[in-house]
């Protein structure tokens, strides 16, 4: 299960999810550096700890490596989701309380994804003996 990243390995992540294609450390550095003053070797570093998390993948280029992200943004977050609330003592209480805190998009969101996911759950059981269904209601197909 991941933990979650820390505030410099996660700047770095963001872009590589962000690019969504191979990056090396120096236009990882470059990027930051527009933010913050930061070391090559600082940034090599972080990504060398990455590779060595299996949050990244790395091939070699030239004398250089390009680092290319394992998974996506979505499913680390959903990742930390799914870890704190295995945690919880009384999930349903943490489910609730979790989506008090939503913002009215956030909330839009989940809608979205429950649509998503919903066809997925298993059909609701069968209607009681003696109510009818519209599909019910109609005569059997006598093959003419």
């Amino acid at each position: 299960m991941p933990r979650q990243l820390g505030e410099l390995e996660d700047a770095v992540m963001t872009r590589v999810w962000q690019w969504n294609r191979p990056v090396t450390v120096r236009e990882v550095l470059e990027d930051l550096q527009q933010e913050r003053s930061i070391a090559y070797t600082t940034v090599m570093t972080v990504m060398d700890n990455l590779h060595q998390k299996g949050w990244v993948r790395r091939e070699v280029d030239g004398r250089a490596y390009r680092y290319t992200a394992v998974s996506t943004r979505a499913a680390y977050s959903a990742a930390l989701m799914n870890e704190a609330w295995s945690h919880s003592d009384n999930p349903a209480a943490a489910l609730v309380a979790f989506f008090g805190m939503m913002s009215a998009e956030q909330r839009e969101a989940l809608q979205d994804a429950m649509r998503i996911v919903l066809p997925t759950f298993p059909e609701p059981p069968a209607s009681p003996v003696g109510e009818t269904t519209p599909a019910d209601d109609t005569e059997p197909e006598t093959g003419r």
